[in-house]
């Protein structure tokens, strides 16, 4: 007995400097947050109780459901292009070869780098005055669009960059998922006569689930928080067309000094991702294939 409680406090020792800092620096915030989402607070005077009302001043909140919106379509928009161009990647690096590792930590080398370094790189190449890509296009004799200044081109000039970030990332899990899948199932195929194609399409895909369920559940809780390279390039404009929901939160805390209404956001935002994720855990029986 007196060996289980030495143990137990052998590993409270270990676990403490995570601990610690996990309680301080996120728990007890959620919890504050939580309680806040229920008062009104300018920052200046004590906090005032309200009740639900901070909730249902969100249900009539244009800029809050056009945030909701520009997030959504961030989403449909960065989510297919990252795997795609991620699957692309990994199936291309799925072997060995002279220079193989170089190009895989070539492709990993912006999810390291700061979002600050990366949006401001991707405003200089898509300013609309002299940046890399209107100037290449000057040279066809094409017109390049305003990019970021532009009220129809300002989302997919966030989405391209944001993608570009995160397919090193997105490359490596689905290499790590494409080289556990044994290679007998594929050497099994190919004798009984199946195409690359359908060996691809029947046996690497259904196998590479798993991986592909990691990277859609975490690229989804990821992309509802998009806010660095908002911030940084567009600041939610032009006329709200990048306003995102974090951006909102935000703007209402500390530029508006409504920190109850921001932290109302901040549970609905939670309480989206959270739903979102439970109900990809309860879809995953139906398409999620575990060899």
């Amino acid at each position: 007995m007196s060996l289980k409680s030495g143990q137990s406090r052998t590993a409270a020792v270990f676990i403490a400097p995570s601990l610690i800092p996990l309680v301080l620096f996120l728990i007890l915030p959620m919890l504050a947050a939580g309680v806040l989402s229920f008062t009104t607070w300018d920052l200046l005077s004590p906090p005032t109780w309200v009740g639900f009302e901070n909730f249902k001043a969100l249900l009539h909140d244009a800029n809050f459901r056009n945030a909701l919106q520009n997030t959504l379509i961030f989403i449909a928009g960065y989510l297919p292009l990252v795997y795609i161009l991620g699957l692309s990647a990994a199936l291309a690096l799925d072997r060995k070869f002279k220079g193989s590792m170089a190009l895989r930590a070539a492709f990993f080398l912006p999810v390291i780098t700061s979002w600050v370094i990366v949006a401001l790189l991707w405003k200089w190449i898509l300013n609309p005055n002299g940046g890399v890509v209107n100037s290449a296009l000057h040279l066809f004799g094409i017109q390049g669009p305003g990019w970021w200044t532009s009220k129809s081109w300002a989302m997919i000039s966030v989405i391209v960059p944001s993608a570009w970030k995160d397919l090193g990332w997105v490359m490596l899990i689905l290499l790590a998922g494409l080289q556990a899948i044994p290679p007998e199932y594929k050497e099994a195929a190919a004798i009984d006569g199946a195409s690359k194609r359908q060996i691809l399409l029947h046996i690497t895909l259904p196998l590479l689930t798993p991986a592909s369920f990691f990277v859609l559940v975490i690229s989804l809780i990821n992309n509802f928080q998009v806010f660095d390279q908002i911030w940084i390039m567009t600041s939610g404009g032009p006329e709200g067309s990048t306003s995102v929901i974090v951006e909102q939160i935000v703007k209402n805390s500390f530029a508006y000094g409504k920190m109850g209404y921001a932290s109302a956001m901040s549970m609905s935002l939670f309480a989206i991702i959270m739903a979102v994720t439970v109900i990809q855990i309860r879809l995953q029986k139906k398409w999620v294939n575990y060899a």
